[in-house]
């Protein structure tokens, strides 16, 4: 069994969105500011993405995908073969991405966090999706579904917005801002990759991720943040350097 996994990078934190340019726009300056403090991060599509309005067809848009990848620093980027716009969570897709979950291993998975409403029905469905396979990473004596691969537990649970929608979800108990305000212009340069979906006449998008950047990151004292929430609640061994954080 472990000769299955070393085949692929052990990862500390994987980002999981629905379509091609969900984690660009909901957490692309953290994973580019996680990567410039040395971790490994991997994003993981549960979609191609596509049918889309302007785009030839998925080919195009996982090459957009790859460059926002490489945009981010992040070197490892999977794309699942669920169905765009007929995204269900049921027992296949949990187990799909729970594989990858088995083979990377990660410390952290970050996911959406709540509905969209008037977007995509899939965003909601991948946060169940997401949700169950963490649980399915590390269920034992299921082996026949997950091809052997060994069990893993995830340490944590983060959920992410989409940087259009509201910056706190209600009845979680922990929120906190990542300082993104380095990594900014690269989360924006990420998005622009994706021409197929942001063409001229939607060029406002770029200014309305960065105006939602610098709002989030203005009431913790940064020039632009993201906001995560914590599926479990936060705790510190410093009081002071948690309230007083650097500037």
């Amino acid at each position: 069994m472990v000769d299955v996994v070393e085949q692929y990078p052990k990862l500390d934190v994987i980002a999981v969105g629905a379509h091609p340019d969900d984690v660009e726009i909901a957490c692309g300056g953290a994973l580019a500011k996680l990567v410039k403090q040395g971790y490994k991060v991997g994003i993981i599509d549960l979609t191609d993405g596509e049918p889309t309005p302007k785009s030839p067809g998925p080919e195009v848009r996982l090459a957009e995908a790859q460059r926002a990848a490489e945009t981010l620093g992040v070197e490892n980027r999977v794309t699942l073969e669920l169905p765009n716009r007929r995204l269900f969570d049921c027992f296949d897709a949990r187990v799909a991405l729970a594989k990858e979950f088995r083979k990377y291993r990660p410390q952290v998975v970050i996911g959406f966090g709540d509905k969209t409403p008037l977007a995509s029905p899939d965003h909601w469905q991948a946060m169940l999706i997401t949700d169950a396979a963490i649980f399915y990473s590390r269920l034992t004596k299921w082996d026949d579904y997950f091809d052997d691969l060994p069990v893993h537990t995830i340490s944590a649970q983060l959920y992410f917005r989409l940087a259009f929608e509201p910056q706190t979800l209600a009845g979680f108990p922990s929120h906190f801002t990542v300082d993104i305000s380095d990594t900014l212009e690269a989360k924006i340069a990420s998005i622009q990759c994706y021409e197929t979906q942001f063409p001229p006449e939607k060029a406002y998008v770029f200014e309305r991720v960065r105006g939602a950047a610098m709002l989030a990151g203005a009431a913790s004292g940064f020039q632009a943040g993201e906001v995560f929430i914590s599926a479990r609640p936060l705790g510190t061994t410093d009081l002071m350097k948690t309230a007083l954080p650097l500037r």
